[in-house]
Order: structure tokens, then C-alpha cells, then sequence
């Protein structure tokens, strides 16, 4: 169901289910990517000249405008945290631009928001 096509009670009601959803995200978000490395220690002999690499490695990059990315270090055991809170950030970037699209139809519906 589109906007369009609700009464401005049913928009009222759909933003604030959204709004919980994004109360129980609030906190567990992390913006950025992440990156995984396989690196080679230059030690001559070591296995890692001849395969992929020591790793996987991983690191979140976060760019700023204006800046270069900058690149933290996350330990194999985060990894999976780190990934599930890169994944809630996409989730939260959705739900804040799904609840402005409904308060865009509520001002055009000049419905107090």
C-alpha cells in the first residue's frame, strides 16, 4: 500500500511502527565497510610468499567527506558483530527514509505531523 492511498491516521500509525523499529536498532549501528585482507610479512621463506597471505584480516573503513577513509583494525572475533552492525546501519538508513516519505505525504495532506 502506497502512501497515497492511506487515511493520514493509518501514515500516523505506519511512522511510529517504524520509529519502534528503529529504537530497537538505535544503538547496535555502525556506518562504514568491511574489509577483509589477506597480507604477506616479507619474511623470507614464510609461506605467505607463495599463498594468499597471512589472514584473513579485517578492518572497518570509514570515509568522511573531504577526508581520507580511515581504516580501524577489528579482531577476527568481532567480525560477525562488526558485519551485523554495518547490515543494521543499511536497515536504519531505509526505515528513516521510508518514515519521511510518509511525513511528506502527511505535509501534503497539510495533517498535523
Amino acid at each position: 500500500m502506497s502512501p497515497s492511498d492511506s487515511s493520514p491516521g493509518e501514515l500516523i500509525q505506519q511512522r511510529q511502527a517504524l520509529v519502534r523499529q528503529l529504537r530497537r536498532l538505535e544503538p547496535f549501528i555502525l556506518r562504514g565497510s568491511l574489509i577483509e585482507r589477506f597480507k604477506r610479512c616479507g619474511k623470507p621463506g614464510c609461506k605467505c610468499a607463495q599463498g594468499p597471505g597471512h589472514g584473513p584480516k579485517y578492518y572497518l573503513s570509514v570515509s568522511q567527506p573531504g577526508a581520507r577513509p580511515q581504516m580501524d583494525y577489528v579482531p577476527v572475533e568481532y567480525s560477525q558483530q562488526v558485519s551485523e552492525y554495518l547490515h543494521n546501519f543499511q536497515q536504519v538508513r531505509q526505515l528513516l527514509e521510508r518514515i519521511c516519505n510518509l511525513n511528506r505525504e502527511l505535509l501534503r495532506r497539510r495533517t498535523k505531523f
